[in-house]
Order: structure tokens, then C-alpha cells, then sequence
């Protein structure tokens, strides 16, 4: 299977922890980290992807907000530039340890982070960040031809 990630959310998932928005956005994100854990493929997606499901019955999903294009857009660049790979709509990213490690040392550095400016979670990632990453639920053990 195929995960749809938008482009913020590829940042994201360097320091989820298991918290969230609710009991049923933890749960799906949990759901979507074990998957990346297991080497599934990403496809790059514009909107609401399977990250934000739980969000969609909300009044007002924030996921809908211009804002939050805003920061798809931001987190693209940065992380198009970093990979040196096209980060766009319809891409699909093979993400294996090399790339994680490579993405955790750029968001570390702040290299990375345009896209988490504003965000409830900045302060929360930024802990995670100068932690480590110890207690993150998207591990890749290997790369994608030792799977």
C-alpha cells in the first residue's frame, strides 16, 4: 500500500510521539507511523491526506486552512532543496533510514523549518528534536532493498 502524505507532514512525522488533536487523530497517526516504519511507499498529496482523515468530520477542519497550504508549500522547498529530489504533488518518496537520519539532522539544525512557524507544535518538536528522537514512533530499521 501506498501512504498520501502532504508536504508538512513529511516533517512531522521526524518527531510524532504519539500525541495529537484527539483520541482518534492519535490513533490514525499511530496507525500511518507503523506503516512508515515498515518501508511503505509515500505519494505526495495536495489537501487533506491520511493523516488529516480524522480532522475532516470537524466543523472546520484546519486542515483546510490557507495557512496550512502555506506551510505545505514551505516544508516542500525545504525539503525539495535538503533531498535534492522533486517534493510535489504526485511524487512518491521511498523513505528509508539514510533519508530519516538526513531529514532529523536538517530539522534539528533548523535547516527545515520554515513550515513549522505558527504552529501549536513547534515548541513540542523542538523538545523532541534536542532530545534526540528517542521516543518517536517512525523508525526505519533499514533500507529500502534490506526490507
Amino acid at each position: 500500500m501506498t501512504i498520501r502524505l502532504r508536504a508538512h507532514h513529511l516533517l512531522c512525522l521526524l518527531t510524532y510521539v504519539g500525541k495529537g488533536y484527539s483520541p482518534a487523530f492519535t490513533a490514525n497517526y499511530d496507525r500511518v507511523a507503523e506503516r512508515l516504519s515498515r518501508g511503505e511507499d509515500v505519494l505526495l498529496v495536495s489537501g487533506p491526506d491520511d493523516v488529516c482523515g480524522p480532522l475532516l468530520d470537524e466543523a472546520e477542519p484546519h486542515c483546510l486552512n490557507e495557512s496550512v497550504v502555506q506551510r505545505d508549500r514551505l516544508a516542500a522547498q525545504d525539503l525539495e532543496e535538503l533531498l535534492a529530489r522533486p517534493i510535489r504533488v504526485g511524487a512518491s518518496l521511498d523513505l528509508d533510514a539514510a533519508i530519516l537520519v538526513q531529514m532529523r539532522q536538517a530539522f534539528s539544525a533548523g535547516r527545515v523549518r520554515k513550515a513549522c512557524g505558527g504552529c501549536e507544535w513547534n515548541d513540542l518538536c523542538g523538545t523532541i528534536a534536542a532530545g534526540g528522537y528517542g521516543d518517536t514512533l517512525v523508525q526505519w530499521s533499514a533500507s529500502p532493498g534490506e526490507r
